[in-house]
């Protein structure tokens, strides 16, 4: 069975860890970052099937500036965006952008997994196409 490639790209620390670590354990091969600016420089150097990417990320690049970045060099990964309440507007927004979709947080696991299971279903029909 192939075992998914998921890069996680949250500023908060505890979350970031607790997320990779219950990811790995479903038998994804999961990365963790802590800024988009990391995420940028990851992707460089390895492939993903699936970015989770939190929206609200303090410093030079927030997840919208992210995800345009990826985008741009990366289309393949989907991306699944996570955000707060406050912030549903920028997540359609980044939908308008070529995200999958968007989660709210603090997101549940299984309801993680059944969009990560979609973003795969979707990007393997698309790969049938090619």
């Amino acid at each position: 069975m192939k075992r998914y490639r998921v890069l996680v790209v949250d500023d908060e620390a505890d979350f970031l860890e607790t997320l990779v670590i219950r990811l790995n354990r479903r038998g994804f091969d999961t990365v963790g970052v802590g800024s988009g600016e990391q995420a940028i420089e990851t992707l460089k150097t390895r492939a993903f099937d699936v970015i989770v990417l939190d929206i609200k990320m303090p410093g030079g690049m927030d997840g919208i500036e992210t995800l345009r970045e990826i985008k741009r060099n990366w289309p393949e990964p989907e991306v699944i965006l996570l955000t707060g309440h406050g912030s549903i507007e920028t997540s359609i927004e980044g939908v308008k952008l070529g995200a999958f979709d968007y989660l709210l947080k603090p997101v549940r696991i299984d309801e993680l997994l059944e969009k990560m299971a979609l973003a795969l279903e979707k990007q393997e029909l698309e790969e049938e196409k090619e």
